[in-house]
């Protein structure tokens, strides 16, 4: 299992840059993937960006060239840089893990942190 811990929301105005963060309980190593995903009210969850153990990134394309997803191993660390931000960012981001196993895999949730972005 892993403990997900979110932190760095806050409101900022269009165009401002934020940096999440997203602390595991257990080496980064050993997870398989790590990804941020967010959810804006009455919309449902969606990808923003993820990263591999191998250190392979993807992102949503709405976020592409604005976001960088990062992870730091010796923190247990993934981040999520945002910067060029839009109203329509906003949104409770959240934090994702997922382990791999042989026939199966889990996957593990943050609490979220809320990200406002005035216009």
């Amino acid at each position: 299992q892993v403990q997900l811990v979110e932190s760095g929301g806050g409101l900022v105005q269009a165009g401002g840059s934020l940096r999440l963060s997203c602390v595991a309980s257990r080496s980064i190593f050993s997870i398989n993937a790590m990804g941020w995903y967010r959810q804006a009210p009455g919309k449902q969850r969606e990808l923003v960006a993820a990263i591999t153990s191998g250190s392979r990134t993807n992102y949503a394309d709405s976020v592409k060239g604005r976001f960088t997803i990062s992870s730091d191993n010796a923190k247990n660390t993934v981040y999520l840089q945002m910067n060029s931000l839009k109203p329509e960012d906003t949104a409770v981001y959240y934090c994702k893990a997922t382990l791999l196993g042989l026939k199966s895999s889990d996957d593990y949730w943050g609490q979220g942190t809320q990200v406002t972005v005035s216009s």
